[in-house]
């Protein structure tokens, strides 16, 4: 069997920019942005129809849930869509900082994927999968009768023989849309893959599994809604929902770059957190092998150098916060992707905001089989407006 399989996939016959919307789990602070999304979509078809930002998840979301699942039948019944059976999109996204990121739109088997950080499936986890978020994303899709993700697969494939080789053999015939994604989110294209460049890809992917470690993909976005697939998987009949559609991309893309994920403390007393942070770390230090943060907080900004207590630093710290967030149930922390938007947030009172340096990507796939995922939120790829869209949907029932 092919780690990598067609899928039936659904577009709307008639498709427009306003179609496409970021990932459900960007701008989890940022209340605007999604008003923003709504006011642009107005009464237009849309993704945001279908799918529920994470800022909303635990504000009374059953709802919305139910609304959402409605939707989905609607425009099922309504004939909104145009189903392409068995078949693979390419995808060629020109992202807000001009570079282009090109993948391929198909579907994987869950029984291949697992999370646990010892994993030995072909699909794991990159990051900590933090199991107390999966219920609420199971009451999501669980009664959904279609899914659209924004889960992208990296492959390490540095000879190019994957999503590159497809791309030199696309057509302006086969192009299924074009459009100016809102809000500053750069512009994408879909092609409708020929049978002969579907088979050209299962056999490269096949390729890339035959080592004596068989991890031919690792998840580099929406690992929890990959989790949460699996979980309703196995408490589903239907085969539809053993199988989940996902983009990959290769690794080696120029248009990949590693980005920190930075960490933002709500509801805190700053001075008692940076205290807290120098003093439980050793003390302030500035050897050779020292790990830098920038703290913000209001107009303000300090560097702080501290001995490392893991091998990134987003571990360092990390440690820090597990302990401490424990101890202080009143703090509520976010994971902020962009520098801008951490500082701006931290000009809120009581809040306070970490910048540090991140890992490398050509780094990813070898500390995944030695050492298995990553600290959770270690890495993002690319800046935030820069995430995947929902394009692309299936049947999950």
């Amino acid at each position: 069997m092919a780690y990598f399989e067609t899928a039936d996939i659904l577009l709307p016959k008639k498709i427009k920019n306003n179609w496409a919307v970021i990932a459900c789990d960007q701008f989890t602070s940022d209340e605007k942005y999604w008003e923003d999304v709504k006011n642009e979509v107005g009464d237009d078809l849309s993704t945001i129809n279908l799918i529920l930002p994470e800022i909303y998840l635990e504000n009374n979301a059953d709802k919305s849930i139910e609304i959402i699942n409605n939707n989905m039948k609607s425009y099922l019944e309504n004939g909104i869509f145009e189903e392409y059976k068995n078949s693979m999109v390419f995808v060629s996204r020109v992202q807000s900082d001009g570079h282009t990121l090109d993948g391929i739109v198909g579907c994987v088997n869950l029984d291949d994927y697992d999370y646990k950080k010892d994993a030995k499936k072909p699909i794991r986890a990159s990051e900590k999968t933090v199991e107390e978020r999966i219920p609420p994303r199971v009451k999501i899709r669980k009664d959904a009768t279609l899914e659209f993700p924004h889960i992208l697969l990296l492959i390490d494939d540095p000879d190019f023989t994957v999503v590159e080789n497809v791309k030199k053999q696309i057509k302006e015939t086969q192009k299924l849309y074009d459009l100016d994604l809102m809000l500053d989110g750069g512009k994408v294209q879909g092609y409708l893959m020929s049978t002969e460049q579907i088979k050209s890809v299962q056999s490269a992917i096949d390729k890339l599994g035959n080592g004596d470690d068989k991890l031919v993909f690792a998840v580099g976005d929406g690992n929890h809604s990959l989790a949460t697939a699996k979980k309703c998987a196995e408490n589903s009949k239907s085969y539809l929902s053993k199988k989940a559609l996902v983009e990959i991309v290769n690794i080696h893309s120029e248009a990949i770059n590693f980005e920190p994920i930075y960490r933002v403390l709500f509801n805190c007393d700053v001075s008692k957190v940076l205290d807290d942070f120098i003093n439980q770390n050793g003390g302030e230090y500035n050897g050779d092998n020292a790990q830098y943060f920038t703290v913000c907080f209001g107009d303000n900004s300090r560097k702080i150098g501290l001995k490392p207590t893991s091998k990134l630093p987003v571990g360092t710290l990390q440690s820090f916060l597990d302990e401490y967030l424990q101890e202080n149930i009143e703090i509520r922390i976010d994971y902020i992707h962009g520098k801008e938007d951490l500082k701006k947030l931290c000009k809120n009172e009581n809040t306070v905001g970490f910048l540090f340096e991140g890992m490398k990507k050509d780094q990813l796939f070898e500390a995944i089989k030695a050492d298995g995922s990553l600290p959770r939120k270690t890495f993002s790829m690319g800046h935030a407006r820069d995430k995947r869209y929902y394009i692309e949907g299936r049947r999950i029932k």
